[in-house]
């Protein structure tokens, strides 16, 4: 709940400039490791992501193999300096739930039954936080899951609304996260408006819910372009640098 004293918005602005329904400014940068086989820097506000794909490759144990597809392993850890307290170094309940909602949102997309008994490993990194850090994560991971040429339906585009003020807004910052009211993260596959996952802490109205789903609807349509453009503009670049 919002802390007595703590005003969100002034003069109908967010207390970093934007309006109830902007985006944070957003940076893609693909192909930022050189041994991972897919790999995404992506700058959400001030989140700093970075994506590895590793795979497809044997799985082992050989026990956890599926004979009929690949399994994806999805593992987010925020870096003990990306927070102002220092974070204690190590996987924790968070992280452990946020790394299996994360994995289940890319999940529908990854057309695993062509690499059977094999794992695809995706490494998501959180080099500084300031709210949204599973969305920034999700997205860099989908990016990085296309540059590793993963065969795939589509992206995934993740973003997060939420409530502050009483008011519904879009991709909240850490103070207002930490003062709203409610915060919700989706995930969806843009060019059909499929979402392949939502949560919820706090409380939304019927009108708000739904008022909320619009902004993410058009947000993460906003966010698929910029991926798939970071996708384009290196690969594109790759060709003339092979030509040249």
């Amino acid at each position: 709940m919002k802390e007595e004293g703590v005003q969100l918005i002034v003069d109908g602005k967010r207390l970093d400039g934007r309006g109830l329904e902007d985006l944070r400014p957003i940076k893609i940068e693909v192909g930022v490791l050189k041994r991972a086989d897919g790999s995404c820097y992506v700058e959400l506000g001030k989140n700093k992501a970075i994506a590895a794909v590793y795979g497809p490759r044997e799985m082992h144990p050989r026990h956890f193999q599926d004979a009929k597809m690949a399994r994806i392993t999805y593992r987010y850890n925020m870096a003990p300096f990306s927070v102002d307290e220092r974070k204690r170094p190590g996987p924790d309940r968070r992280s452990v739930e946020i790394s299996k909602v994360s994995r289940e949102a890319l999940d529908p997309v990854v057309i695993k039954e062509y690499y059977p008994k094999t794992a695809i490993d995706v490494y998501v990194e959180l080099l500084q936080s300031d709210a949204g850090t599973r969305t920034a994560g999700i997205n860099a991971a989908s990016v990085a899951l296309a540059a590793a040429g993963i065969p795939m339906r589509d992206l995934v585009s993740s973003v997060a609304v939420g409530k502050i003020e009483g008011q519904v807004a879009l991709d909240l910052n850490a103070l207002e996260d930490n003062y709203g009211e409610a915060d919700m993260p989706v995930a969806m596959i843009a060019r059909t408006d499929t979402f392949t996952m939502l949560q919820m802490d706090g409380r939304f109205t019927t009108d708000e819910w739904k008022r909320g789903l619009a902004l993410a609807k058009t947000a993460c349509h906003q966010i698929y372009e910029l991926q798939r453009q970071a996708l384009i503009e290196k690969y594109s670049e790759s060709i003339v640098e092979g030509v040249v």
